[in-house]
């Protein structure tokens, strides 16, 4: 049966996607839980009309991310945080926490899923914390220091 995606599905597809999949599967499963509808021809061009805003949409966000990347290369955002005297934090310091410091400090609104480290900070410091969207690569600094 061929239906088109509304969300997107682990293992057959993304939404707005038109796909081949078991009757069984979509008719007990995807179609009852509002994963999709049945391909008919109106559906099929209004999934059509749906991607094309969707890329829409995404190429906009990701030029205004490239811009906010480029900004933010001299930026260096100032975290404080509760630590003891050995300079390790009592909670770690990640990507939501660095989103809103540079929104903050920066007027920079940098999505979560941009910022690409590999672990939360525990320490005290200065550290490099790197972005990326889609083709565009770029890095900014952050200083952690304790409560006062």
């Amino acid at each position: 049966m061929k239906i088109i995606l509304i969300k997107d599905v682990k293992g057959i597809g993304r939404a707005h996607d038109e796909v081949e999949t078991n009757d069984g599967h979509a008719l007990n499963y995807l179609i009852p839980k509002k994963l999709a509808i049945p391909a008919t021809a109106v559906a099929k061009k209004e999934a059509e009309t749906r991607r094309k805003q969707v890329v829409g949409r995404s190429e906009l966000n990701t030029k205004l991310l490239m811009q906010n990347i480029a900004s933010l290369a001299d930026a260096n955002i100032m975290i404080t945080a509760k630590a003891n005297e050995k300079g390790h934090l009592y909670n770690a310091i990640g990507e939501s926490e660095i989103s809103k410091a540079a929104k903050e400090q920066a007027s920079i609104d940098l999505p979560e899923e941009a910022i690409k480290i590999e672990k939360p900070f525990k320490e005290l410091g200065t550290f490099k914390v790197p972005v990326s969207a889609g083709e565009a690569f770029g890095e900014f600094s952050i200083t952690i220091q304790a409560e006062i």
